[in-house]
């Protein structure tokens, strides 16, 4: 293994500290516990958002923190949950006075632990929201029910929007709950990941095969299959979320094609030309799009693809200005 760290136990806050020193415009962090946060948070009347979850996801989540999305971010270890007094730090200090909403991914971990950190968080208002948009599997090795992936950032990026707009945090929750009702998801992977503390391949997993449906730390999905063409992998991934979905001819949508971390952007493009053709041939409009790596798995080579439905409210606060380490525009 061959990695650009220096002790594996030092590896999350360098890194987080590399972040906020490269982006010392907009975020800083705390070191102890370890938290993200905008430079210019608490915000007097402004509802506060945050997310978390364990690291090896880069961008997400810390790289979201900024205008227009996130206002604190938890980092947890590589592919483990954020602990209670993080959230509870986090959350006390984004507050400024009309509450603050947290959204989390369908694991375990982060389920328990951010439930643990409201009730900590004395004399904020707290709302949480529970993102699900992973079709592959009901279940997983950590999840009851489908596991959240990257229907996150979209998430993120949309509230993130409404909260800056000056909305009150039950018009914000409720926004988060429609979002997550109309956005599913689903990836796969050609090659594992190597965990820094672990040292080897999360899994197993040969030169000329595929796991469908794979989870974001690796975890199994839906079969392991031979290599196909670009065009079959991605309608093996796609159909499943139109199908879920229940999309109809006249929709329009918002396609994010998301590198896994290895996967070039040449090769996701191929990914999202296909998409557009399924979509296209069901009568369903791309309005807007998002290509690249936004929610990976460290270096493991794969895509994932996430479509959201949209309105015209959607649609508005996703144009609306964005400015965090890890997306920008409109500012």
């Amino acid at each position: 293994m061959k990695k650009l760290i220096n002790a594996v136990d030092d590896f999350v806050l360098e890194s987080v500290e590399g972040m906020c020193r490269a982006h010392a415009d907009l975020v800083a962090y705390n070191p102890d516990p370890i938290v993200v946060y905008r430079k210019d948070t608490p915000r007097q009347g402004k509802v506060g958002i945050i997310s978390g979850g364990g690291s090896g996801h880069e961008p997400m989540h810390g790289g979201f923190v900024g205008l227009g999305m996130l206002d604190a971010a938890c980092p947890g270890a590589v592919f483990t949950s954020p602990t209670p007094d993080q959230m509870q730090w986090a959350t006390e200090k984004v507050d400024g006075g009309a509450g603050v909403l947290h959204i989390v991914k369908n694991y375990s971990g982060d389920v328990m632990n951010f439930e643990m950190a409201a009730e900590l968080a004395e004399g904020t208002r707290v709302e949480s929201v529970v993102i699900d948009d992973d079709v592959a599997v009901k279940d997983s090795l950590y999840t009851q029910g489908r596991r959240g992936v990257g229907g996150t950032v979209l998430l993120e990026k949309i509230v993130g929007a409404l909260a800056e707009e000056g909305a009150d945090l039950d018009a914000i929750t409720a926004m988060a709950r429609d979002v997550i009702a109309n956005v599913r998801s689903m990836g796969l992977a050609l090659t594992s990941c190597i965990v820094p503390a672990a040292g080897t391949p999360t899994f197993e997993i040969g030169d000329d095969e595929v796991e469908i449906g794979i989870g974001i730390h690796g975890e199994p999905g839906r079969e392991r299959i031979k290599m196909e063409s670009a065009d079959q992998l991605t309608d093996r991934i796609t159909n499943p979320i139109i199908e879920d979905l229940g999309l109809t001819s006249g929709e329009k949508v918002l396609v994010f094609v998301n590198s896994m971390g290895g996967t070039p952007l040449a090769e996701l493009y191929v990914v999202y030309r296909r998409v557009a053709q399924l979509l296209d041939g069901g009568g369903v409009e791309i309005t807007r799009s998002l290509v690249g790596p936004y929610i990976t798995s460290l270096e493991m080579q794969g895509a994932s693809v996430t479509i959201l439905r949209l309105d015209d409210d959607k649609t508005r606060l996703w144009d609306a200005p964005v400015h965090a380490p890890g997306l920008r525009w409109g500012v």
